[in-house]
């Protein structure tokens, strides 16, 4: 067989392992954030009265946002875990004792590598807002078509500015027992208290209306310093738009990367948050390449320098000790990104420039250069 072919071979078998490696740890760190998430849309379903359907969709839309970290990880530990394998195996010795390079040994991962970071450019310029947009859009509409989640029993809840209701109980069928509606919005400077045995919160076009039935207006009049009283058989109490059910402003981490580049004009928010969109735009194109950059890096400490089984007990800490530095400094840069121009630069730089340094290494330096005639000598001198 030849050479070639045997490379090939190898190719395949590499790729092979460390696709199924990958997909294991990712399935792994998806179902522990499958987990975590569920808790967040639990007490939201169950005291809103929602489907299991629901739950379940609320929950799978929150996933998409979170793969942009959880395949970097999962393809840094496959990476790991396959060539160290192969190392202690003595199949990487084998390998470059035939004269096959380091870098030539790492094609697969990085070919790899280079695939989960384009899968993860569309999922952060696209799948990520989109999957979020519809997590907020159906939490928004549970919140408005089960509106038991909006009144809480026994607790006064404030509706936006000088509108507090209470509720005294819940039925399942949503409807609302026992309403006390304090009303200080009026323009007379004249609260206005509503009692009222049973209440719903009715949804249209125009807003969200809290009706109640079989109660009392009361009202005192500081001039006459009378309480005036007006029993009803059905009242009306307009929600104000700034209630949690009113209308929402989408996010940066809502919209997609061409929105985030053409925020509309007309919007006085999008225009007062241009930074953020701006911020936002730059991380989701630089993100994605944390997969090949934690590739390269695990690479370099698991296939540069001395090949042997021995002293390969350093390697695996020392990778994934600087992966989780260098995750470290691209979401700090992030966090200053947020305030000064300067941490847009340093996103960029925490991100291409270990990834060119440590391909580097990998390539000519761990050929031919510094890196590896140090540890050359280093073993040298050690055996003499």
């Amino acid at each position: 067989m030849s050479r070639s072919a045997s490379l090939g071979v190898y190719d395949r078998y590499v790729l092979r392992q460390m696709g199924l490696a990958t997909g294991f740890a990712a399935l792994a760190l998806t179902i522990v954030i499958f987990l975590t998430q569920s808790l967040r849309f639990l007490e939201l379903v169950m005291e809103s009265g929602a489907s299991a359907a629901s739950f379940w969709i609320l929950t799978l839309l929150a996933l998409p946002r979170f793969l942009e970290i959880i395949l970097p990880i999962a393809l840094m530990a496959a990476t790991v875990f396959v060539y160290h394998r192969m190392a202690l195996d003595s199949e990487i010795v084998t390998l470059r004792a035939a004269g096959i390079s380091a870098l030539r040994l790492g094609r697969p991962a990085l070919v790899l590598g280079a695939g989960v970071g384009a899968v993860l450019l569309l999922v952060t310029c696209w799948l990520a807002p989109v999957s979020v947009t519809g997590m907020q859009s159906m939490r928004q509409i549970i919140k408005a078509h089960y509106s038991t989640l909006m009144f809480r029993e026994g607790v006064f809840n404030p509706l936006g500015s000088g509108l507090t209701v209470y509720v005294r109980k819940r039925t399942s069928e949503g409807e609302l027992e026992g309403v006390l509606i304090h009303d200080a919005r009026s323009s007379g400077g004249r609260p206005v208290t509503v009692l009222a045995r049973r209440g719903v919160l009715v949804v249209s076009p125009q807003g969200q209306q809290v009706v109640v039935y079989n109660g009392s207006r009361q009202e005192f009049d500081p001039a006459t310093r009378t309480l005036r009283r007006l029993d009803f058989e059905r009242y009306t109490v307009d929600i104000p738009e700034d209630a949690p059910i009113g209308p929402r402003w989408r996010e940066p981490d809502e919209r997609t990367l061409g929105e985030l580049l053409r925020p509309d004009p007309a919007q006085a928010r999008d225009r007062e948050n241009l930074r953020a969109f701006r911020v936002e735009a730059v991380k989701r194109i630089v993100s994605p390449f944390l997969a090949p950059l934690f590739t390269v890096v695990s690479l370099v400490f698991l296939l540069v320098g001395p090949s042997g089984r021995q002293g390969q007990g350093w390697r695996i800490p020392a990778a994934v000790g600087s992966v989780v530095v260098l995750q470290s400094l691209f979401l700090s840069a992030f966090n200053v990104s947020r305030h000064t121009d300067l941490g847009v630069a340093l996103t960029v730089l925490a991100v291409f420039l270990p990834l060119a340094g440590f391909f580097h290494l990998l390539g000519p330096a761990g050929e031919d250069g510094t890196l590896a005639a140090r540890w050359r000598a280093r073993r040298g001198a050690f055996a003499s």
